[in-house]
């Protein structure tokens, strides 16, 4: 196997609408728009094709951790939007519509909202507070069709978390379940019905930073700090691949057209140790899903990348960082003629 070579591509595009660090970014289902969040109380939404910025939605006072868009409503998604900020004045705003970007509902929690997601009809909401200043962590379910449910802020059912606070979490196959991944590396299936626990594996040692699914939502990808990025089964969370970096990876996702995956990380300064001199390397590095070898890597960003997403179509991706940066990149036709020699 030859050495990872610099992936050729066109000028990205750059988006410049925050102040602070990328937390995540996300296309809708068609991939016209791309919504942007960070440590910074602005939220944007971007036309992906030029990078005009169509909007920002305004409201928060603390770092937005998540954004969601309902993908059972084409072009005009509702958002779901976690943040965190002091627990006694936290608020989690959802949904919102785009556009216009009126706030529909608001959701008081005891502590930091950290994950949240619609579901696959654009039905049911979840999302999971962190364990901290006391309060346990929970994983809250609202049914959007019955309006009591957030307007008495009750949800349908709320699940108790193990010892250890979910980090990351997505809506497994047609809403059954949901998959969380934890700070200690462990993964959990719950159910979206009964709130039962489904599946337990501990494959990572260290926190799984994202979990993004297939676009087929028959497999999910996880990025954690112990350098490495893993392949799962969603049904029944069979370990099917591993990709290893010598870094903490941020964000990892899943081609829809191919057998590729994108991820991004970095070390920070201040996480280094004196015995160790991996500072940096920014790039986000693409794997072959099967040979799970390394074949290019994209450079741009001046810190960690903490927020990858390809565009539903396959043909760009997007990565958001440290920087406070947005790039869009657009792969040549060279990427699409590329075949992997192992």
């Amino acid at each position: 196997m030859e050495p990872a070579r610099p992936l050729e591509h066109r000028k990205p595009i750059l988006l410049q609408g925050h102040e602070r660090s990328i937390t995540q970014i996300k296309y809708n289902r068609e991939g016209d728009l791309l919504f942007t969040v960070a440590k910074d109380p602005i939220v944007n939404v971007w036309y992906s094709v030029n990078g005009e910025r169509l909007g920002t939605y305004n409201g928060h006072t603390g770092a937005v951790w998540c954004v969601d868009a309902d993908s059972s409503i084409p072009c005009h998604p509702r958002l779901f939007l976690r943040r965190k900020s002091h627990p006694s004045s936290l608020k989690t705003p959802f949904p919102l519509l785009c556009p216009p970007g009126k706030q529909l509902a608001l959701v008081k929690t005891s502590s930091a909202v950290r994950t949240c997601g619609f579901d696959f009809g654009g039905n049911i909401i979840m999302f999971s507070t962190d364990k901290q200043m006391g309060y346990q962590c929970f994983v809250s379910f609202f049914d959007l069709r019955d309006p009591s449910q957030i307007e008495n802020n009750e949800p349908y059912m709320k699940i108790p978390c193990s010892d250890s606070k979910i980090t990351s979490a997505v809506w497994g196959p047609l809403g059954e379940f949901i998959i969380a991944g934890h700070e200690n590396g462990e993964l959990n299936q719950f159910s979206a019905k009964s709130g039962e626990q489904l599946s337990n594996i501990k494959e990572h040692t260290k926190q799984i930073n994202d979990i993004q699914t297939s676009r087929d939502m028959t497999m999910f990808i996880t990025a954690s700090k112990d350098n490495t990025a893993k392949l799962f089964d969603c049904t029944s969370l069979e370990h099917l691949k591993t990709f290893r970096t010598e870094r903490p990876v941020n964000s990892a996702a899943l081609s829809p057209i191919f057998d590729h995956v994108v991820l991004g990380g970095g070390q920070e300064a201040m996480d280094v140790t004196t015995t160790s001199t991996r500072i940096g390397k920014f790039e986000a590095r693409f794997f072959h899903l099967a040979f799970e070898e390394e074949f290019g890597r994209v450079k741009g960003h001046f810190g960690p990348i903490n927020s990858v997403a390809f565009h539903p179509d396959g043909k760009s991706y997007s990565s958001g960082g440290e920087d406070g940066y947005v790039r869009i990149h657009y792969f040549d036709p060279q990427y699409f003629e590329f075949e992997f020699e192992a």
